[in-house]
């Protein structure tokens, strides 16, 4: 009992993190005008949380499992998926997408692809009945009307003239005046489309790597954290002036895409904490995915201070679809086969 009390709160713990993830890592990206910057924030806190913390408390011994060869690579491909997820989510945004419905699209799609890829690793396809594929109808059915409901930019008010208007400071002056990018649907949806694919195959891949490690926790999170400082980090310092990007560095983007970071660490780490706690790719990724829409609705809606009367209710019913798909999914997942027994 305390073990499945332990793997709720681990996907708990991911589904938080990741659900803000989106809302927070918007606002780096539109303090930096750039979207490589605010990638190399977050590849740096993955660096710190997933690679630098882990590798100190190694030190100190005492954690199961050890370093093999197939745990690492499997772990460092979880990482490189959970990057260029990363990246898509970015280029989503950079392209004009809100993370308001951009990510209830990723964590609408990457279920899918998490139990077609667990059910291709485990040779499991025959455990994928009625129920479980009703599920994760829902939770396809429900991205699409987050999609189609989702929630439209306001017009700008136009700007108070005369002797009688309110002082505003320099850098609210400057946001005010700064082009808005215009929504490229087709980009988004390639963007989008990156992501969940990418994230998709997080879980399953990732699970792989700790079972080749013996059950290690930090082992793999080391793996996720280094494949995310070369690609997060190294490549976008790089690309940044052949790209020739136009954004600059600034505290306050680099507060919240630091953030947006530690919160996409502590969700690998939760992710790892569950299937330590015996969850599955099968179960505890599609309720992370599932849960996750709702939190980066509440945080987004927050963040901007919009009431909730101003969003369609089409568009909160999909996130509720999604929700109950993600539920089904769990109630009726596969269980994986039963070992084998031993030949007398």
């Amino acid at each position: 009992m305390m073990q499945f009390l332990g793997m709720l709160a681990a996907i708990g713990l991911t589904a938080l993190c990741w659900g803000a993830y989106g809302p927070v890592l918007h606002f780096g990206r539109e303090a930096m005008h750039s979207s490589l910057r605010p990638f190399v924030c977050v590849g740096a806190a993955y660096f710190v949380i997933a690679v630098l913390v882990p590798l100190a408390l190694l030190a100190r011994g005492g954690e199961r499992g050890n370093w093999t060869t197939k745990g690492v690579v499997w772990s460092l491909l979880a990482g490189t998926a959970g990057a260029l997820g990363a990246l898509g989510v970015i280029l989503a945004l950079g392209f004009g997408g809100k993370p308001i419905y951009v990510m209830p699209l990723v964590f609408g799609g990457a279920p899918v692809v998490n139990t077609l890829l667990s059910a291709a690793l485990g040779k499991a396809f025959d455990q994928l009945r009625a129920p479980f594929l009703a599920g994760l109808i829902l939770v396809i059915l429900g991205a699409v009307t987050v999609l189609v409901f989702k929630p439209q930019p306001a017009a700008a008010a136009p700007a108070a003239a005369g002797a009688g208007a309110p002082a505003v400071d320099a850098d609210a002056a400057a946001a005010a005046v700064a082009p808005r990018p215009t929504e490229r649907f087709v980009e988004v949806l390639l963007s989008v489309a990156l992501a969940l694919v990418s994230w998709g195959s997080y879980g399953p891949v990732l699970h792989r790597g700790q079972a080749a490690m013996g059950g290690s926790r930090l082992r793999p999170l080391v793996c996720v954290g280094a494949a995310y400082f070369v690609i997060a980090v190294v490549v976008p310092l790089l690309l940044l002036t052949p790209l020739g990007d136009a954004g600059q560095w600034n505290i306050g983007g680099s507060l919240w895409s630091l953030a947006a970071g530690s919160l996409g660490a502590l969700g690998a780490l939760g992710t790892i904490l569950a299937f330590t706690c015996g969850g599955k790719p099968f179960t505890v990724m599609p309720v992370v995915f599932g849960c996750a829409p709702v939190i980066n609705t509440l945080v987004t809606l927050a963040l901007a201070h919009t009431p909730i009367g101003d969003v369609s209710p089409f568009f909160l019913a999909g996130m509720l679809v999604v929700a109950a798909g993600a539920a089904t999914v769990l109630a009726f997942g596969p269980r994986g086969h039963a070992p084998a027994p031993k030949p007398a």
